[in-house]
């Protein structure tokens, strides 16, 4: 796996929260602590910003990733106790609907955290 420096300090943040609070806590309190993490560490970001999505040129609803980061990076985070190819597909799909070069699924729900670099296809000539 490919990581660059922002997707590391990310992938820090999530291991840091992973460690402090464990599994067993709903999503929500899982973004709320990266929220705190990732302004600790200066990573710029916005919760749940909507993306319109589009399909043949044409608005066809929105879609709210967890977080983009520094408009370079989608992140999206499980609290599940498995990921299945369902959030995967989730995950990837955000990233191509706000167009950035990758994304990253982060799942708390485990014993140990899990994470995933999702690549936009459109970037991978």
């Amino acid at each position: 796996m490919v990581k660059d420096k922002l997707t590391y300090a990310v992938i820090g943040c999530a291991m840091t929260v992973h460690n402090i609070m464990g599994p067993g806590f709903q999503e929500v309190i899982y973004q709320r602590c990266m929220a705190i993490e990732m302004h600790k560490v200066g990573i710029e970001f916005q919760r749940e910003k909507e993306q319109v999505v589009y399909y043949y040129g044409l608005e066809v609803g929105t879609r709210r990733a967890d977080f983009v980061i520094e408009d370079k990076l989608i992140l999206e985070l499980k609290a599940l106790v498995e990921l299945e190819d369902v959030h995967l597909a989730q995950a990837k799909n955000y990233t191509v609907a706000y167009d950035f070069p990758k994304g990253l699924l982060i799942n708390f729900g485990s014993k140990s955290l899990q994470y995933k670099l999702m690549f936009n296809p459109k970037y991978n000539n």
